[in-house]
């Protein structure tokens, strides 16, 4: 049995811990009460700029013309995967670079050796580079400061290059926000678009009759890009709200968890004292009898 020195010092130790994960659930609770508010307010609008969309390629039928919904042999993929830039926040990563992982093995079995990784986030950019692919950035900026600007140049970059034929796949890898104890991971084709799925998913809207001007298939082209612009900045957003709903997760679990061990070492500090005691009155009873 321990003595009640070590039992008493093991108590302080975790004490400690569970003062520093309780502040650290506290804090990712606040990051998490401003992302969430962020996510909620971009998601209405992405809704709605994707309905427009879907209403206007259903009714247009087989004429939609864009360099963005080419399907073609693929080649050269990219993959673009979204994490965060430190850790304490459970599986959310290993999550995300086990999707990574996956996406790259079946790309592989279909015979694409052209594959080009993106790395948002410190994270993911540290298994990218264990993997032995290179990059410019990790982007880990986005994450501190979510800025429209900088998700809208990655996505010019990868629609520039689709266009130009250098690259004939990209998928996006991230972790949706479902509510604070789930995130649901996702895995998005990004480009090429595909017009049959908007098609099917227009069905169950709500037909509008649009004022039109000048005409469908010019609206079409100015909304595909900014669909795709948004759809970068919008997942990024929404990492970030997995983020912190996974760490308010992860220190609470670990809250509890010091709770636990508080409780048996109190418990097994009041057996050994309790122990000590009594034989210390057995030694007393013992020698007044000699």
């Amino acid at each position: 049995m321990a003595s009640l020195k070590e039992v008493k010092n093991r108590i302080n130790s975790v004490t400690s811990t569970r003062k520093i994960t309780s502040a650290m659930k506290l804090v990712a609770s606040s990051k998490l009460h401003r992302a969430q508010g962020a996510i909620e307010s971009m998601l209405p609008y992405e809704e709605q700029l994707n309905g427009m969309m879907a209403r206007f390629i259903s009714e247009l039928h087989d004429t939609v013309s864009s360099p963005y919904t080419e399907q073609r042999k693929i080649e050269h993929a990219v993959v673009i995967a979204i994490s965060s830039n430190s850790s304490l926040c459970g599986a959310f990563n290993a999550n995300v670079i086990k999707e990574m992982t996956k996406v790259l093995d079946e790309l592989r079995q279909e015979g694409i050796s052209q594959i080009d990784l993106i790395p948002v986030g410190v994270k993911v950019g540290e298994k990218v580079k264990k993997l032995g692919f290179t990059f410019e950035s990790n982007c880990s900026s986005l994450l501190d400061n979510p800025n429209y600007a900088e998700a809208s140049k990655i996505a010019s970059g990868l629609m520039k290059r689709f266009a130009n034929k250098e690259i004939d796949k990209v998928v996006l890898i991230y972790n949706h926000f479902k509510n604070t104890s789930t995130q649901i991971l996702m895995d998005e084709v990004f480009l090429p678009i595909d017009l049959s799925a908007i098609k099917k998913n227009s069905d169950s809207m709500k037909s509008l009759d649009y004022i039109i001007e000048p005409s469908q298939e010019e609206i079409v082209s100015e909304l595909i890009p900014k669909v795709l612009h948004l759809k970068i900045y919008t997942a990024i957003l929404d990492s970030l709200a997995s983020e912190h709903a996974a760490r308010v997760m992860a220190m609470q679990i670990a809250t509890d968890n010091a709770d636990d061990i508080l409780n048996e070492l109190t418990l097994m500090y009041n057996k050994t004292r309790q122990a000590a005691i009594t034989s210390e009155l057995l030694d007393i009873v013992g020698a007044s009898f000699q």
